[in-house]
């Protein structure tokens, strides 16, 4: 080899060293998308108490809302980009995820079950919570098992994972339900409380929040039949292990430090707008165990 080649090649190789650190830490998928676009968009839910809902003053607010908020900070800080803005994109259970996939919002600030279904074409964050799939009815109404309920008119909502685990349970013990698909939580509850439907099959928290919002909170019950227990996390991109790793990594410091349990204590065990309803749902067992050991892992 030419000896006067040697120091350019000597530097050559010091160079592609020095750059390389540089590039791997450039920002890349939605943290360079937000970076480029100087906004992030978060997707909320108008009707999701109390994960992400609309106040009086059609704001959106909610447990879920308040993580994603902790992330935009995390983002804003990451990025640092202080005057990051935040656009807000409303969503329903069935549009979510093409949404996610479209590139219309990057994070879903709302209830979302984590399951290995959906983590085929999105991937989600360490569980927030843990809920049970179960049903309301009417307080005196002769129901107490999902068996029960063949042969009557059942509310769903469109998109929801109920739809499969019902129509499973139906052909598993041989029975049928009259179902009726609505587009949101609220019409699915209206149309058990207009009586259209006998029962609206739902995560428990969630009929929860309905019932203590609803005009005769006494009127309705929760059946104690389940039909799985699941876990919910914040949808994102699929492929994007930088952001997801920010997510995590945020959610992770929120409940070391103990401030997501202070959160959760706020939105599910105290009055909550925009009635200042108690909820009077603890942390449950599944839920302190998702917090003391962080995962993602779906059903």
């Amino acid at each position: 080899m030419n000896q006067a080649a040697k120091p350019l090649i000597f530097f050559a190789f010091l160079a592609a060293a020095t750059s390389a650190p540089a590039q791997a830490q450039s920002p890349s998928g939605t943290l360079a998308k937000i970076r480029d676009t100087g906004e992030i968009r978060l997707g909320h839910r108008d009707v999701s108490v109390p994960f992400s809902y609309l106040d009086d003053n059609q704001k959106p607010v909610g447990f879920a809302m308040d993580l994603c908020g902790r992330i935009v900070d995390a983002v804003k800080s990451e990025l640092k980009l202080p005057a990051l803005q935040i656009r807000l994109q409303p969503i329903q259970l069935s549009t979510q995820i093409p949404l996610i996939e479209n590139g219309t919002i990057d994070i879903v600030c709302g209830p979302a079950t984590n399951t290995l279904e959906r983590q085929k074409v999105v991937a989600f964050s360490n569980t927030i919570f843990v809920s049970s799939i179960r049903a309301v009815v009417q307080r005196d109404a002769p129901i107490k098992t999902f068996e029960d309920l063949g042969g009557r008119p059942v509310s769903l909502t469109s998109g929801s994972t109920s739809i499969g685990l019902l129509s499973a349970r139906a052909q598993e013990k041989n029975f049928q339900t009259k179902n009726i698909l609505t587009a949101d939580h609220a019409a699915s509850f209206l149309a058990l409380t207009t009586g259209r439907s006998e029962a609206f099959v739902m995560d428990d928290i969630l009929l929860a929040s309905l019932i203590a919002g609803s005009r005769n909170p006494a009127d309705w019950r929760i059946i104690d039949d389940s039909l799985r227990t699941e876990p919910y996390g914040l949808i994102i991109r699929k492929g994007d292990p930088e952001f997801k790793a920010l997510v995590d990594n945020t959610l992770g410091a929120m409940m070391k430090s103990g401030e997501f349990q202070q959160l959760y204590a706020k939105w599910f065990t105290q009055p909550i707008p925009p009635k200042n309803v108690n909820l009077n749902f603890p942390m449950t067992a599944p839920l302190k165990d998702a917090v003391a050991n962080p995962n993602d892992k779906g059903v």
